[in-house]
């Protein structure tokens, strides 16, 4: 059993931590992005180096208190805050946020946990470099949490996810030892890859300090086009034909809904849009190339995708001014999402040949449950992964559907899970998930899982009732 922070262990923190280490429990450590859960801690603390963060698991291991890592507090599924339990450390990794070091020429960079994607990004194209890791929280999402979750963002197509990215960790374990695993290897089979392990963990086997990031060439130009397509079946096909076009360099493949594009005029968010009646569905394509022409490749692509009828319509981006409208599109539409209020979201991924089966299997199902729900369904169509929200009709709100929405999700995670993919694809599981993967996990997976816990943090202080059940 876990205890609560005592004012004895806060005094003894105080003690033996640099002033300033020790935060006020402010409203925003507690709130999770959507403010719709609240959690607790029964103290913050902000190390300022790897060797601070070990004293502070040493102290809490000692005194069996749950420690709750805290990067830039994105999370959506509840992995930065505990609402139920004894209260916690919370332990924010904020002002751990220096570039240790710049290798261009080996391609690395190493980072420190609380530094932000778009701090690493800014410190690779210094480099004249890409870090390839990107979504729209990335100027307060940082890379601890971005590896602890795994995250995928909107370059997984060319570059991978999180994990891809990474060359090796230092990281603190539950006991207070420090992992020195900060290569830079590309090449390294010497025993079980601890480095893999702790990602994806969402920091119940240990907190991540630091990372060896893996850098890339800089593309010398991008070709960027939103063409609008018949379904998603014909964007899969699209996809297929703008790989072959460009040789494996398209970067970014993504989904955009007509659902989406009217809930940008709904709410007045974004800029203008390149189409006077927003499209059924359309696709948002880029590729980096090193040399060529890379619009002339995108015309070809659609004149070969008109006359396809892979395409109807489109829009090639002409200046970098374009190219960031045609992405402000896309990446305004988490905010009008919110504004809207969904009923249920999920962050889904399927095999490519199953997307446009479940999109059609979902809106028959969702319609069965209350025929006013209205979806919005975008996402990384390249790498499979949906964000299928569920709205409330013009006119209602969320609050509205409280009844089905439980409903709503058992179907969506039904049908994802007879298609063979996953209920949760880039944002990890969390406290807001644990049930999902003890419904739809496999229990010989599940099994190893708790043996890997029960092993390296045999008290359960990492991030108790994330992931695994408390």
């Amino acid at each position: 059993m876990l205890n609560p922070v005592s004012e004895t262990l806060i005094a003894d923190l105080r003690a033996a931590l640099p002033p300033g280490a020790l935060r006020e429990v402010a409203p925003h450590y507690l709130e999770d992005p959507r403010r719709r859960y609240h959690g607790q801690a029964g103290v913050v603390v902000a190390p300022g180096s790897v060797e601070e963060v070990a004293q502070v698991v040493r102290m809490a291991h000692a005194a069996q208190v749950g420690i709750v890592p805290y990067g830039g507090g994105t999370g959506l599924v509840l992995g930065q805050v505990q609402p139920e339990g004894p209260a916690p450390i919370l332990l924010s990794l904020e002002r751990m946020t220096a570039i240790r070091a710049v290798h261009a020429q080996e391609n690395a960079l190493i980072a420190e946990a609380g530094a932000t994607l778009a701090d690493v990004q800014t410190a690779a194209g210094e480099a004249d470099r890409l870090f390839p890791l990107s979504y729209a929280s990335e100027g307060t999402a940082r890379i601890g949490g971005a590896l602890a979750v795994n995250s995928g963002g909107l370059a997984v197509l060319r570059y991978g996810t999180a994990r891809d990215l990474c060359l090796g960790l230092e990281a603190v374990l539950p006991d207070g030892r420090i992992w020195h695993g900060l290569r830079r290897l590309r090449k390294d089979n010497t025993g079980y890859d601890l480095r893999n392990l702790l990602i994806g963990s969402e920091g119940t086997l240990g907190i991540i300090t630091a990372a060896s990031l893996r850098l890339y060439p800089r593309p010398a130009a991008r070709a960027t086009a939103l063409i609008t397509v018949p379904g998603p079946e014909a964007a899969l096909a699209l996809l297929a034909r703008a790989n072959a076009a460009f040789g494996g360099a398209v970067s970014a493949f993504e989904l955009i809904s007509g659902a989406g594009l009217g809930f940008l005029t709904e709410t007045g968010l974004g800029p203008r849009q390149p189409f006077d009646t927003p499209p059924a569905w359309c696709a948002l394509v880029e590729a980096g190339l090193s040399t060529g022409d890379g619009d002339a490749i995108m015309a070809d692509l659609f004149a070969a995708a008109l006359e396809a009828g892979e395409a109807s319509d489109g829009v090639i981006a002409a200046s970098e001014g374009q190219r960031a409208d045609l992405w402000a599109l896309r990446e305004t539409i988490p905010a009008a999402n919110a504004q809207i209020g969904a009923i249920a979201s999920h962050d889904i991924a399927l095999p490519l040949g199953a997307v446009a089966g479940f999109v059609e299997d979902g809106a028959r199902a969702i319609a069965a449950i209350d025929p006013t729900i209205r979806i919005n369904a975008f996402g990384h169509l390249g790498d499979g992964n949906l964000h299928y929200n569920v709205f409330p009709a013009p006119g209602r709100s969320r609050e509205d559907y409280a009844p089905v929405a439980a409903d709503v999700t058992r179907a969506v995670h039904d049908l994802v899970a007879e298609a063979g993919g996953s209920f949760s694809a880039e944002h990890g599981v969390g406290r807001l998930k644990v049930a999902e993967l003890e419904r739809y996990g496999d229990a010989v997976k599940l099994d190893a899982m708790r043996a890997i816990k029960a092993a390296l943090d045999p008290r359960g202080i990492m991030n108790p009732g994330a992931v695994l059940r408390a």
